[in-house]
C-alpha cells in the first residue's frame, strides 16, 4: 500500500488517538498544513478506499480509525527508502549521513550500541 506524504500526515493522528472525526484531525493537522477541512475529508477518503483507515458512523458524523498498524507503515517506508537509494543495503545510509555530518554524538552512541547488540545476538 502507497501513502502520501499529506495521507501519513492524518495517518500519524489516528495512530496518536483514534477513532477521531474528521473535524478532530482537522483541528491537529489543519493550523500546521494549512488545510481546510475538504482537503482532509478528501484525504480520508482516499486513505478509506486504500483500506488504510476504517469509518464508523456516529449519529451524522463518522469516526476514524487506522487499519495499518504504524509499524508496519514505517517498516514498508524504510525497507522502500533503502531500496531506492542504496540498493538495500543499510550501512551506506549510515555513511551518507556521516558524510553529511548530520551524525549526532548521540546519534552514534546509539548506533554503536545497536551494533553491539546485533553482534552479542549473531555470536
Amino acid at each position: 500500500m502507497n501513502i502520501s506524504e499529506a495521507e501519513a500526515a492524518v495517518m500519524k493522528v489516528l495512530w496518536r488517538s483514534a477513532p477521531r472525526t474528521a473535524e478532530e484531525i482537522l483541528e491537529v493537522v489543519g493550523a500546521e498544513r494549512d488545510w481546510r477541512e475538504g482537503t482532509v475529508k478528501s484525504l480520508l477518503n482516499r486513505l478509506l478506499k486504500k483500506k488504510a483507515i476504517r469509518a464508523e458512523r456516529d449519529g451524522r458524523r463518522y469516526l476514524y480509525s487506522p487499519l495499518v498498524a504504524r509499524e508496519a507503515y514505517i517498516s514498508q517506508e524504510s525497507k522502500g527508502l533503502l531500496d531506492r537509494l542504496f540498493d538495500g543495503r543499510v550501512a551506506p545510509l549510515v555513511a551518507h549521513f556521516s558524510a553529511q555530518h548530520t551524525l549526532s554524538r548521540r546519534d552514534i552512541d546509539e548506533l554503536k550500541r545497536l551494533v553491539g547488540e546485533l553482534d552479542d545476538e549473531r555470536n
